[in-house]
């Protein structure tokens, strides 16, 4: 498709190591430049062969994002919508194994007319066509594409040469490169090194990519003016285009760390625009004000399968940042290890779940701990703890529920014990001839209505909600009203399904559990009503507890 020149391309690579925030720092640059009256959208291009991460372990690659469309995604597009606060879809990420995939089929088809298919030109070209899909349906002024992996893999190498190809047919002034780099502090001589930096743009040159601002993550704001120099020098940048992110005590200041070093000054001369002098950034400082200057705290047991792994739960950690700070708390988080709850005594489970204020159970696949879950659940719901349950959490709530009020002894869900006597929980109609694992589940968003004078319909304060999901159980509909004469309430149904989406408990001051993943619709300006509610009602048990 014909590229308009008023768009404007830039392109984030990371070196040295993995990990160093790369996708932070681009949300953080999209956020500006939004902030600025741009129309920015971001991009993930991944170098792994899975066509998508749906069917890894958690403690592989962390969290699997949903996106609206039901696209299982890289966590980096949480950050993006989060920083951004508009929706990603299956067009904002891209991996190998669907670049290699989408070449394969035209192949087999003959779409290559019986040339030889390599990876140049057939990859590269076809990844150059994922860099502009983007902009087939949508007029932005700024497209931003983050690399996974670090400068130097062997896998990540077609995507730098299809970017370094894709610049080529583009005007100066219409891109730009920004490379992440690590710069090391050495205590014992009390010098941060910019040796592996050097390293890394050196390499990243030999590609023929030719980085033009170098943000440098250091653990705490060290880099003088002469660190700048050397680097600037060495790496072939402008001094005012080396800057320096340091760890900062919350994810949502880095934008206005880089906006203090005058960002925004030195990518519009190499974008070539012209940006206004003044940006408003005090929606952002108020948040992060409130962030760093809690009131109080409150504490929140998380009871998962991979707690081992903050970031397989990192929209649920940063939702509570979300919601901690519109309730004016630190939200600590007490990581519980499912398994460790399992054939456990009353005062075992006790101990381990004692200082808590709140108990959030979230999702996951597969039988290990899910005893854990139910004990949890079961503490919450006889000492009247305020609980959270998403997706999984949902389905143990009732597996416990059966079993323990109503009287349906080891009632399961066909998940865990396909045998089982009572399955109130069951898989899902659509999902019974179902064989392949990947991207086959209930994915994205369905609407549900809400029950009048429930939790639910007070936190949203609107009949119907439409909501993310990821699963392939379902609460069976045929133990609903035996559930019901106990005290369960099913205070949110699919309409078009007949689906249970949220339940609540009569007589317990904040129990809800919903199949979907509130997580994934948190914002950073507007924490999602479920979390919000929960971490009120949770602080309002300390209170009331004197805990």
């Amino acid at each position: 498709m014909g590229i308009s020149e008023n768009t404007k391309f830039i392109f984030v690579t990371g070196g040295v190591i993995s990990g160093l925030g790369k996708g932070i720092s681009a949300a953080s640059v999209a956020y500006l430049l939004k902030e600025s009256g741009l129309r920015v959208t971001i991009q993930k291009f991944d170098p792994y062969l899975n066509v998508d991460p749906g069917t890894m372990s958690p403690f592989q690659h962390g969290e699997v994002y949903v996106t609206e469309d039901g696209t299982e995604t890289d966590l980096d597009l949480g950050h993006y919508e989060r920083f951004l606060d508009q929706n990603m879809s299956r067009h904002n990420t891209c991996t190998s194994g669907q670049i290699y995939n989408s070449v394969i089929e035209k192949e087999r088809k003959g779409d290559y007319l019986g040339a030889t298919v390599q990876v140049i030109p057939h990859i590269t070209n076809a990844i150059q066509e994922k860099i502009t899909r983007i902009l087939e349906n949508n007029n932005y002024d700024v497209v931003i594409t983050e690399v996974g992996g670090t400068v130097g893999d062997i896998e990540g190498l077609p995507f730098l040469e299809a970017i370094r190809q894709f610049e080529l047919s583009l005007e100066p002034g219409q891109y730009v490169n920004i490379h992440v780099t690590y710069m090391p502090f050495i205590k014992t001589s009390g010098e941060i090194k910019t040796k592996p930096t050097q390293h890394s743009v050196n390499k990243l040159r030999e590609i023929g990519i030719y980085p033009d601002i170098i943000l440098c993550r250091t653990e705490s704001p060290m880099m003088d003016t002469p660190t700048r120099e050397k680097i600037a020098l060495f790496c072939n940048v402008r001094r005012e285009s080396v800057l320096e992110l340091y760890d900062a005590p919350t994810i949502y200041e880095v934008p206005l760390v880089l906006h203090r070093q005058q960002f925004l000054n030195v990518i519009q001369k190499y974008l070539k625009i012209s940006l206004p002098s003044e940006v408003n950034t005090e929606i952002l400082r108020d948040i992060v004000y409130r962030i760093k200057n809690p009131s109080d705290y409150v504490n929140i047991a998380v009871v998962g399968k991979y707690t081992g792994l903050a970031d397989a739960y990192k929209s649920i950690c940063e939702s509570f940042v979300h919601a901690g700070a519109e309730n004016d708390v630190k939200v600590n988080i007490l990581w519980v290890e499912a398994e460790n709850l399992e054939s456990s005594s009353p005062e075992h489970v006790i101990n381990l779940l004692k200082d808590a204020h709140g108990i959030l159970v979230p999702g996951g696949f597969g039988d290990r701990g899910i005893e854990g879950k139910i004990s949890a659940v079961k503490f919450a719901r006889e000492n009247k703890i305020p609980l959270l349950g998403i997706c999984l959490g949902l389905q143990v709530s009732v597996i416990e529920f059966a079993r323990n009020v109503a009287n349906l002894h080891k009632a399961n869900s066909t998940e865990f014990d396909p045998n089982t006597s009572y399955p109130v929980i069951n898989l899902m109609k659509e999902q019974k001839d179902v064989h392949k694992k990947g991207g086959t589940m209930r994915l994205g968003t369905y609407d549900c209505r809400l029950k009048p004078h429930t939790l639910v319909h007070r936190a949203y304060e609107n009949e119907m909600i439409a909501e993310r999901h990821r699963h392939r159980y379902e609460v069976n509909n045929e133990y609903i009203n035996e559930l019901e004469k106990h005290g369960m309430v099913f205070s949110g149904i699919n309409p078009t399904l007949n689906l249970v989406e949220t339940l609540e408990i009569k007589d317990h001051p904040w129990f809800v559990a919903v199949q979907f993943h509130p997580e994934l619709k948190s914002r950073a300006t507007k924490a999602h009503p479920l979390f919000r509610e929960f971490i009120k009602a949770s602080y309002q048990f300390k209170k009331r507890e004197n805990i």
